[in-house]
């Protein structure tokens, strides 16, 4: 291969250089690319450019002889019954983006233990295009609802960027454990994660503890029984790992069937106290409203999974149907 040039297309505006090069040499790995880049050898519009630098459409991208990269592993069929039902769950569609409302136990990505996730399927959801969707943000395996999908890599840079800023409004339901008192108000805790391979865990951190991330949760109660359990929105205003959860732990109110994170003294049994309750995790993402990425507002919201909707009738909270997706 001799040296060569590609134009960034439109679509591929504020992508990261990394994953253009990716994205265009799949064998290329990010020690290559750093490599490449801080020797000069990948450069744009004739300049040296770091490996994070965001690519502007119509920029001119310096291809040098690139290694020969191994041939990619066959990507294994899949099940058509399978891509149906994944199909089922999209709740938006056009050409920029999917969303879809993931069902509670299915995992997004793999890791230890874990084959069979969503992000191994997303060939399902082509819907005819080009490009395979790409997840911009997460949730947890035992977490249903809203899930966010790019359907091109110019549309997943802006996505990821409208999360960066914090312009993407994120809205949970959850039934906890205890009505906290006060009925609303905010959460401002720091987070820090312990433990390694499989045992992670959130904790919050002393103020001041460097490895510490500052966290915030704005909640209010919609419904209660009683004192026991309550019917929370919460709303993060940041993205740590299980923030939800163990912010509710720290105002004693913890996320019905939370077996990971709720402590024996707030009644880690509370499943058990109303009969016909589910003992799974009671956390929906309930809403996402975004900027567009060509324009306007998207406000998206996903109904419950069947396991909190069973509860919802048990305790008599009334839960209104998910309006129809708006892009104003």
């Amino acid at each position: 291969m001799t040296v060569a040039a590609r134009t960034v297309a439109d679509d591929e505006a504020d992508i990261r250089l990394d994953r253009w090069l990716r994205r265009h040499f799949p064998g290329l790995t990010q020690g290559a690319i750093q490599k490449l880049c801080r020797t000069g050898q990948v450069r744009v519009d004739g300049h040296r450019s770091e490996a994070a630098t965001r690519l502007a459409a119509g920029q001119s991208v310096r291809i040098p002889p690139l290694p020969t990269a191994p041939e990619p592993k066959p990507t294994p069929a899949i099940d058509p019954n399978t891509a149906r039902d994944l199909q089922r769950l999209v709740i938006h569609r056009d050409e920029h983006l999917l969303v879809i409302n993931k069902p509670h136990g299915m995992p997004v990505q793999g890791g230890p233990g874990i084959v069979h996730h969503l992000d191994a399927l997303l060939d399902a959801l082509r819907f005819g295009s080009a490009d395979r969707p790409r997840l911009v943000h997460r949730l947890d395996r035992d977490t249903s609802g809203v899930l966010l999908l790019a359907r091109t890599p110019g549309t997943a840079a802006k996505l990821a960027a409208s999360f960066r800023t914090r312009a993407v409004e994120k809205a949970y339901w959850a039934i906890v454990a205890r009505r906290p008192i006060p009925s609303e108000g905010r959460i401002d805790l720091p987070l820090r994660r312990t433990g390694g391979a499989r045992g992670e865990r959130t904790e919050i951190a002393e103020r001041g503890d460097k490895e510490a991330a500052r966290a915030i949760t704005d909640y209010r109660t919609l419904d209660h029984a009683g004192q026991k359990l309550a019917w929370l929105e919460l709303s993060p205003l940041t993205g740590r790992t299980h923030q939800l959860r163990v912010h509710c732990v720290a105002i004693g109110a913890p996320i019905l069937g939370d077996v990971k994170y709720a402590r024996p003294d707030q009644n880690n049994a509370f499943a058990a106290t109303v009969e016909g309750l589910s003992g799974e995790l009671h956390l929906h993402a309930r809403a996402l409203r975004l900027p567009h990425p060509a324009g306007g507002t998207l406000v998206v919201e996903a109904d419950l999974p069947p396991h909190m909707t069973a509860t919802f009738r048990t305790l008599g909270f009334h839960a209104p149907p998910a309006r129809p997706p708006q892009r104003r």
